[in-house]
C-alpha cells in the first residue's frame, strides 16, 4: 500500500501547519508524507512555535513558509485545514479535516504551548487512523 499523504494548510503557514507537519514527521517517520502551506504564506516560521516545538525535540526552525498550491491538495490524502476557511480549494474526493485551534501569531510561549500540545495529540490520532 502506498504511502499517505497529509497537507496541512493555515492562512501564514508559519505556526499551527507547522508545528502539526513537525510532530507528524517527527511520530509518523517515514510512514506517511508530510506537506504543508498557507494560503497567504509568512515571511519567517512563528518563532514562539520553533521554541515549543524545540522544548518536544523537534526542530521545525528550518522551515519555510510556503505558497498552498493546487498540485499539493491533489497530491493529498487528507487535507487538515486550520483556520483558512474559504481560502482552501476543495477536490472531491479528498478527505478533509478542519482543525479549530487558537492562532499562535503575536502570543508567547505560554500561549503556544497548549495550542502545540492539542496538535500533538490529533497527530496521534490520525497516525492511528492512517496506519493499520
Amino acid at each position: 500500500m502506498p504511502r499517505p499523504t497529509v497537507l496541512f494548510v493555515c492562512v501564514h503557514n508559519a505556526g499551527r501547519s507547522q508545528m502539526a507537519a513537525g510532530y507528524l514527521q517527527h511520530l509518523a517517520g517515514d510512514r506517511i508524507d508530510v506537506l504543508s502551506a498557507g494560503s497567504q504564506p509568512a515571511d519567517q516560521v512563528n518563532p514562539a512555535a520553533v521554541a515549543a516545538m524545540a522544548e518536544e525535540g523537534i526542530d521545525i526552525a528550518t522551515q519555510v513558509p510556503k505558497l498552498l498550491t493546487d498540485a499539493a491538495v491533489q497530491e493529498a490524502d487528507v487535507v487538515v485545514t486550520m483556520g483558512c476557511g474559504d481560502e482552501c480549494p476543495f477536490y472531491p474526493g479528498k478527505r478533509y479535516e478542519d482543525w479549530v485551534l487558537a492562532d499562535p501569531a503575536g502570543q508567547g510561549i505560554e500561549a503556544v504551548r497548549p495550542i502545540r500540545d492539542e496538535i500533538r495529540g490529533r497527530i496521534e490520532a490520525l497516525i492511528g487512523e492512517l496506519l493499520p
